[in-house]
């Protein structure tokens, strides 16, 4: 396929796998991007000399493309700004915060921009920071999520008809056919977290892919909404969340519940009781663990017998 994604990150499909905390290093960031699409790095969750290493190692895996997720709001932000920039980083995706802050710094450095948003409006924010891409994420995603809870079959075609820069799809997309979908809404390509935390290159712990594979419908539900709205599999913690809101507890109770650490004692660590456990809706239809290659290539077979189902020509692959 031949389309603004592929053209914009030199890659054979417009898959992008999400910088997911505690679950995409270099291993699995490697893995994707040897297999066709983009694998990122997910910086959020590592010290500077931690990415440094990763950045190192996904160097030394893979001579194809592959970017770094950058949260705004992390604190040595822009020590990681100067890592990327050291080994020539060739993609960054932007998140959590205001793209304006690095994004002339990064380009200037001939990096592509890419930026996460939830909204039309901070799209039109984040195209006219200047930005290369943008990245639009519905409700049904995993992780961090907008307080709206705009749904991703509604968030595509309003941010399509409203930028001009290339679209990539989020939120809710794990198969073949979901990514037909957003790519007919008006992405150029899909951002795929969940499906690729089930991986043996994920470096989330087994515990947690376990419990995701085991994931039912209903089993995620979007929290914390007062603090930062995060969508979590059900498990003890999340129980006592709910538990708290039945108190009507303040907002300084509920960052008292969820305290420090909360998604590396789950997600890195394997503790399946006291751990925040994030992940998206389409969890439940992840029934088993394989390797990224394998996710990627399920995901592209899938999409090229619903297009040709539909007589989508103009998605060809070539």
């Amino acid at each position: 396929m031949k389309n603004r994604i592929v053209e914009l990150f030199n890659i054979p499909f417009p898959i992008i796998q999400a910088g997911m905390i505690w679950c995409s290093g270099w291993e699995l960031a490697s893995a994707v991007s040897n297999a066709g699409g983009l694998g990122i790095i997910g910086s959020g969750s590592m010290y500077p000399n931690i990415l440094e290493e990763h950045i190192v190692k996904c160097k030394q895996a893979t001579y194809k493309p592959f970017a770094v997720n950058l949260p705004m709001l992390y604190p040595d932000i822009d020590k990681h700004i100067e890592t990327i920039i050291k080994y020539k980083v060739p993609i960054v995706f932007t998140s959590a915060g205001n793209p304006k802050t690095w994004t002339s710094i990064l380009k200037k450095e001939r990096i592509t921009v890419v930026h996460v948003v939830s909204s039309v409006k901070f799209a039109l924010k984040a195209q006219e920071a200047g930005v290369d891409a943008i990245v639009a994420e519905g409700f049904e995603a995993g992780g961090h999520n907008g307080r709206d809870e705009t749904t991703t079959m509604c968030l595509i075609p309003k941010v399509a008809k409203e930028i001009s820069i290339p679209l990539i799809a989020a939120g809710g997309i794990g198969t073949g056919r979901g990514m037909l979908a957003a790519m007919n809404l008006g992405a150029d390509g899909v951002q795929i977290g969940s499906r690729f935390v089930a991986t043996p290159e994920s470096s989330a712990h087994q515990n947690f892919k376990d419990y995701v594979v085991e994931s039912i419908e209903g089993d995620t539900l979007l929290t914390l909404k007062e603090l930062t709205p995060v969508r979590l599999l059900k498990n003890e913690f999340f129980e006592k969340v709910q538990e708290a809101y039945k108190n009507d507890a303040s907002i300084n109770e509920l960052k008292e519940l969820l305290g420090k650490g909360r998604a590396k004692k789950g997600m890195f660590e394997g503790n399946l009781v006291d751990g925040e456990l994030e992940i998206g809706q389409i969890s439940s239809l992840i029934n088993e663990i394989k390797p990224a290659a394998d996710v990627l290539q399920e995901i592209i077979h899938e999409f090229e017998i619903a297009r040709k189902e539909q007589n989508c020509a103009k998605f060809t692959f070539v």
